[in-house]
């Protein structure tokens, strides 16, 4: 099973203050140096902590292009990118480019987007979001695996459409969220999805990962043709204010181990975790739990 860790893109990741380039950059690297397996930024323009004040993050696709570019062997990607954010030709465009400067180890990640004070600053249309979540996956994917698009939408019109020069590979995308609606339309475009945020596997995570199953026997579709991953939020019980991180897993290595133990059993793919705080001491404390597993 694959481990990832989500990037410090804002002051609510723990650093005490909003994050610059160096602080984001500096965790990457330390945990491609430790052996984590993939990196995950996510993509607001405003972040919204519940209970307190809007605050300041970074831009993902800026970040996302200089991570591509300072790493050389994890996986980088979007957890998740908001659809509504920007045209799906220029996100296309966006990620096929990207995804040449890491090599090719980018992985798309798309998300419908939850209307909040991002939508009424920025002035994002809000409504019928999955409907036009849907059709930036159709225009989305099929330029990315080197389709010509024409699409007269309901939402977003291409003629004759391509990537020019064409990606240099089939880019995966992944899709995030749960519901009947969005869960077939990751069985129907992804090649990945992802269920956040959980702690230690309960009742909640057993039943998104049965509905995802029955999503994808209903487009007939193999069970392990879709990667899956799971976001699961893991607290430093040493770290300050730790109890009011709701739903975090904040046991010690040891007990940290067994639930990584507990995910490879339930069939997951990939573990995309949070820590808290988004330091080194907390990727190191994570990569002590993966030498202590038993399987």
């Amino acid at each position: 099973m694959r481990i990832g860790v989500t990037l410090p893109m804002s002051k609510s990741d723990g650093q005490g203050r909003i994050p610059g380039w160096p602080d984001v950059c500096a965790l990457a690297l330390h945990a491609e140096s430790a052996g984590l397996d993939s990196v995950w930024i996510c993509d607001h323009l405003v972040s919204e902590p519940p209970g307190n004040p809007p605050e300041g993050v970074l831009e993902a696709w800026t970040i996302l292009s200089a991570l591509a570019a300072s790493t050389r062997r994890v996986t980088v990607g979007t957890l998740v990118t908001c659809s509504s954010f920007r045209h799906p030709a220029l996100l296309a465009k966006m990620a096929a480019t990207v995804d040449g400067i890491s090599g090719g180890r980018l992985v798309l990640g798309l998300g419908a987007g939850f209307p909040g004070l991002e939508y009424e600053a920025y002035g994002f249309p809000n409504d019928h979001r999955l409907a036009r979540f849907e059709e930036t996956l159709e225009i989305v994917g099929g330029l990315l695996r080197g389709a010509v698009v024409t699409t007269p939408g309901q939402f977003y019109q291409l003629r004759n459409a391509s990537l020019l020069p064409s990606p240099d590979r089939r880019i995966p995308l992944l899709v995030a969220g749960d519901g009947p609606r969005l869960l077939r339309m990751t069985a129907r475009h992804a090649q990945a999805w992802n269920t956040a945020w959980h702690g230690a596997p309960d009742d909640r995570l057993r039943a998104r990962l049965a509905a995802m199953e029955r999503a994808l026997a209903d487009e007939d579709r193999e069970v392990g043709s879709l990667h899956v991953t799971v976001g699961v939020s893991v607290a430093d019980p040493d770290h300050p204010g730790v109890d009011d991180n709701d739903g975090a897993f904040a046991g010690t290595p040891d007990d940290l181990a067994r639930i990584i133990d507990e995910y490879a059993l339930l069939g997951v793919d990939e573990l995309i975790i949070a820590l808290t705080p988004k330091t080194g001491r907390s990727v190191d404390r994570l990569v002590r739990a993966l030498t202590l597993r038993t399987s």
